[in-house]
Parts: C-alpha cells; sequence; structure tokens
C-alpha cells in the first residue's frame, strides 16, 4: 500500500532502523508495534518504555487576553493552576459537544501551550483563531505542530532510567507540572510528568532538529534498564486500562463532558461558552450515559460499535472503545448507553450473535501505584 501522502515525524527513520511496524494513524505513518503489543504494554507497566508521539498538535497562545479566552472555549478552570503546571480539558463548540480534549501548559497568565489531538490541529486552530478574531483578543497564536517533536518515556523506571541525561531531578516535579531546563546537553528543553498511560512517566518537548539525537541518547543511557520502545497498539491498551478517553471513539462534537463522564473537568464556577447547556444537562440528566465494563467470560474481547443489549436483546447502547486487558487479563471496554434508554440493572454486549454479560465498574480498571 502506498503511504506517501501520510505525514511522518521527525523520528520516521528511526522507527524503521528499529523494526517497528507502520501503519496509518490521524494523517501520520506512526509505529504501531516494534515487538509484540504485549511485550510493550507489560514493559510500561512493570519496567520503562519509549514513545514517539509528536503527531501531536503544538499551539502557543501568547498575550494578555490569551487566559480569558481560553477559560470561554474550554471547560475546566485556568484559575485553579499555577505556572508550571498543566491541566487537561475539553474544548468546546455552542452546544456543548467536544471539539477536542487537549491539555494546557501554563507558563504565566499571558502564555499557555496547547497539546491537541492530531486529527483536529486544522478544525482546531480555525475555531480558536475565529474567537481571538470575533471577540477581538489581543493573542499571538502560533502553530508549532510541525516545529517540535514529542518523546513519551512511561513506566515505574521512567524516572531513573533518563536521570542522568538532566540536572533536573525528575522525582521533584509534581504530577502534571513542567520544567525547563538542560536535557543530553541541549538547553530550553521542556519535561512535564504527564502521559497517556497511567503509569508514571515524563514527556519532553524537543526542537525538530535535536529530536532523532535525543531519541538515541535515550535509548543509549536507558539500556541499561532495558528500556521499550512501543507503539501505539500499547499505547492504546495502557489508556484503556486507565479508562482515558480516545477522541474519535470516547468522544467527538456531538459528546458533551456530560455525557463523556468528564464532570470532573467542566467548572461552573466560571463562565464559558455553552455553560447553560451544560449545567441544565447535568441537572435534568437527561443525555446518554457513559459507562465502563469489563467481560467475566474469558476470551471476549469488546470492540468499537458492538451493541450493547438488555436480557430481551433489545439495543440500549454501543461499544466505544475496547481491548483485552493484559493485567486483569480481561476484556474491558467503554461505550454510552443512548438517550431516553431506561436504564437496566443487567446488560449484556453482543459478540457474534451470542449475548454476554458485562460487569459494569469504576474507572480505573486497574489502579497503578506510582509512588
Amino acid at each position: 500500500m502506498d503511504f506517501d501522502f501520510l505525514k511522518k515525524t521527525t523520528l520516521y527513520k528511526n522507527h524503521i532502523k528499529l523494526g517497528a511496524k507502520m501503519e496509518p494513524f490521524s494523517g501520520f505513518l506512526m509505529p504501531f508495534q516494534y515487538d509484540s503489543s504485549l511485550v510493550e504494554h507489560m514493559s510500561v507497566r512493570k519496567n520503562v518504555g519509549i514513545f514517539d508521539i509528536s503527531h501531536m498538535g503544538k499551539f502557543f497562545l501568547h498575550g494578555k487576553d490569551s487566559k480569558s479566552l481560553l477559560q470561554y472555549i474550554t471547560t475546566n478552570n485556568l484559575s485553579e493552576i499555577k505556572s508550571g503546571q498543566a491541566q487537561y480539558s475539553c474544548l468546546i463548540n455552542k452546544l456543548g459537544g467536544i471539539i477536542d480534549d487537549l491539555v494546557i501548559y501554563k507558563f504565566s497568565e499571558e502564555k499557555f501551550l496547547l497539546i491537541i489531538n492530531a486529527s483536529n490541529i486544522e478544525k482546531n486552530k480555525k475555531w480558536i483563531k475565529y474567537h481571538i478574531k470575533n471577540d477581538k483578543k489581543n493573542i499571538q497564536f502560533l502553530d508549532k505542530s510541525n516545529d517540535y517533536s514529542i518523546i513519551s518515556i512511561q513506566g515505574p523506571n521512567s524516572f531513573f532510567s533518563i536521570q542522568k541525561l538532566t540536572d533536573i531531578s525528575l522525582k521533584k516535579i509534581p504530577f502534571y507540572s513542567f520544567n525547563i531546563g538542560k536535557f543530553a546537553g541541549i538547553k530550553d528543553i521542556l519535561i512535564s510528568y504527564t502521559g497517556y498511560t497511567g503509569s508514571k512517566g515524563v514527556e519532553i518537548y524537543i526542537p525538530n532538529e535535536y529530536a532523532e539525537y535525543i531519541w538515541k541518547e535515550i535509548l543509549r543511557i536507558g539500556s541499561s534498564f532495558s528500556i521499550q520502545p512501543c507503539g501505539l497498539l500499547s499505547r492504546n491498551s495502557l489508556r484503556l486500562e486507565m479508562g482515558y478517553r480516545l477522541y474519535g471513539q470516547d468522544l467527538d462534537e456531538n459528546t458533551t463532558p456530560i455525557e463523556a463522564g468528564l464532570s470532573w473537568i467542566t467548572k461552573f464556577k466560571k463562565d464559558f461558552l455553552a455553560k447553560e447547556i451544560l449545567q441544565k444537562q447535568k441537572k435534568e440528566g437527561n443525555h446518554k450515559k457513559f459507562l465502563s465494563f469489563l467481560i467475566e467470560e474469558k476470551g471476549k474481547i469488546p470492540r468499537f460499535g458492538y451493541h450493547l443489549k438488555d436480557k430481551n436483546g433489545k439495543i440500549l447502547g454501543k461499544v466505544t472503545s475496547g481491548v483485552y486487558s493484559p493485567i486483569l487479563k480481561k476484556g474491558i471496554g467503554l461505550g454510552f448507553i443512548f438517550k431516553n434508554v431506561k436504564e437496566e440493572k443487567h446488560i449484556f454486549i453482543s459478540i457474534r450473535n451470542k449475548n454476554i454479560p458485562i460487569k459494569i465498574v469504576k474507572l480505573p480498571f486497574v489502579d497503578i501505584c506510582n509512588s
């Protein structure tokens, strides 16, 4: 198959040399796996793994109106974090639908970095620029998506495996915070205690010209810890064990944060777009309902689009994400019960025309100790 039309990250050649299986993802040709996805998954849970996530979008907003704009078009409250901290949030439309889920890095009251999903870069850019222009905001907007690479090191040994490459004490960076300093001899590198796996880890933001050098240095210094290159398949199973949502499957513009079980990042003490709609939705509860579940029956794995049914076979909802959990050794999934559907005590998943009982559970599926 011809993949020439797809974008490639700066680290593409490094993935090929390491024998990665490359597949299309969000307009990029990305490493799906190097070893088996099970080996990669367990390396992150038990030791340390390294990911290239350079496909993610990177927007800088700088100016006196930056904070007020972000407060208006996102659901979380930036007043709750200090400079040097990061925050998970949702970018929403006029009806409260999720345009994207993102992480916002706060440098100061006037400077922010937005990390967004690769598939939504152009859509997000258009929406943010529209509000800057329409609301006459004093903001400098810079799309640096093509200028920076991101390397993610995840796992209980993540800090130890790369500490020799920086003078920054990685264990002293608080969760969802960041520091800027020298890494592998390169100045002004942003290092954050963040990640999409649930295991301890850091994400490193690097100008493209240094990306290959730093990637190789991490693999070199991390070899004593048997650091494992990891692809998107293991990243998906890792994020699902934590119940982290994936845009385009669990989240979209027809789903609100309330419906997606993200009320915890929807702060009604501030004014924001579609606030009244989301308040009403939360109060009345008349909306589709997010759920997380596991399948006790051995060998049964939920997949995107599978139907959720009642005992009589009536369709109640659908699965949006599903995978085999290497830790639980069971199938786990996320999904929705449709709006105006009566809640049932017993719910089944339809797999190959057979209705299999599911167990509704709270997130995360797996309790990871990161102390």
